[in-house]
């Protein structure tokens, strides 16, 4: 493959990144490599800000409760739409805290509340334990409105990585048995749509550009998926009758053509789909907004592509 096009800061960026000394997170466990996603977030992430609401929930799972976080711009607000949020990490790693920035983000230039669901993670719950706990949340949030203290007219659904497949499968889940309120669109953000399948991006960008191929395989001994069921491979189920679907994808991202497959399929299904791909942009840039600072353009320009779809749903 001829050198593609890389960013200067993205450059930048994998040069400290590719140097730096001791394992990696695939080498070390995953309460260790957790902890490293943590600390990476005050490293390479912009700051939360300053929000009106940003407050701890649960609701009930199928294993227990669901811990939920709560963000908003307002300190209240009438009936409307509402962001849920499913953050990335392989399904072994991240939390509310990892993602605790976008999901402010979000909250201010969506001017929508947004909650982000604490599934439980794998290997210590494997399989299908993340996308019962992501199904179960987006139903209590759309059938509850007391605890938000307001009604929520429709679920925007999305989630980066791990996050944007559990986001794709919650919503065929509802698309199949619909919640209290319904599903207005969906933003998959550099998803693992298609994860029980190779494609040429996984060999070209496996190694140098943050997310490995040593580290996904290492993933998917953790998650012990069924590689057949739609609630990790959600591309073995039909996509007809999905909402509109906005998709972006990384070009330097082992899993880009995972993103691109997916966004295919929807306008194969005849669902209303936008595809964007950052270019010379990596996986896992919604958390590096201050090591790669061109990536608040890709948030911005998915952003506003959002809004206008939101704008055509809801009129």
């Amino acid at each position: 493959m001829p050198d593609p096009f890389v960013r200067p800061d993205v450059r930048t960026f994998l040069d400290f990144l590719n140097n730096l000394p001791g394992p990696r997170g695939h080498e070390v466990g995953p309460a260790e490599a957790r902890l490293m996603m943590l600390k990476s977030r005050h490293v390479a992430d912009a700051p939360t800000g300053e929000l009106a609401v940003i407050r701890d929930l649960s609701c009930p799972g199928p294993a227990g409760e669901i811990g939920l976080r709560h963000y908003d711009a307002r300190e209240s607000r009438p009936a409307g739409p509402l962001f849920l949020f499913f953050h990335g990490g392989g399904f072994v790693l991240g939390d509310l805290d990892t993602h605790e920035p976008f999901c402010a983000e979000m909250a201010r230039l969506l001017d929508m509340p947004v909650v982000a669901v604490d599934y439980r993670l794998a290997p210590e719950h494997p399989w299908p334990a993340g996308p019962e706990d992501c199904i179960a949340a987006a139903r209590w949030i759309a059938g509850s409105p007391e605890a938000l203290g307001r009604e929520v007219a429709g679920l925007v659904l999305s989630g980066d990585s791990a996050g944007g497949n559990l986001a794709i499968v919650t919503a065929l889940a509802l698309r199949d048995e619909p919640a209290a309120a319904p599903v207005l669109a969906q933003w998959p953000i550099y998803p693992a749509a298609d994860p029980a399948k190779g494609y040429p991006s996984f060999e070209d960008f496996g190694e140098g550009y943050l997310l490995t191929r040593d580290g996904m395989r290492w993933f998917d001994d953790c998650y012990r998926a069924d590689p057949a069921d739609w609630r990790h491979s959600p591309l073995v189920k039909s996509q007809m009758g999905m909402p509109p679907t906005l998709v972006i994808t990384a070009s330097l991202d082992p899993i880009r053509d995972q993103g691109r497959a997916y966004a295919a399929a929807c306008v194969d299904a005849g669902v209303d789909t936008v595809y964007l791909e950052a270019r010379g942009n990596i996986h896992g840039f919604i958390n590096l907004r201050k090591a790669v600072p061109s990536s608040e353009g890709d948030i911005a320009r998915c952003v506003e592509m959002l809004k206008l779809m939101l704008k055509d749903v809801q009129r």
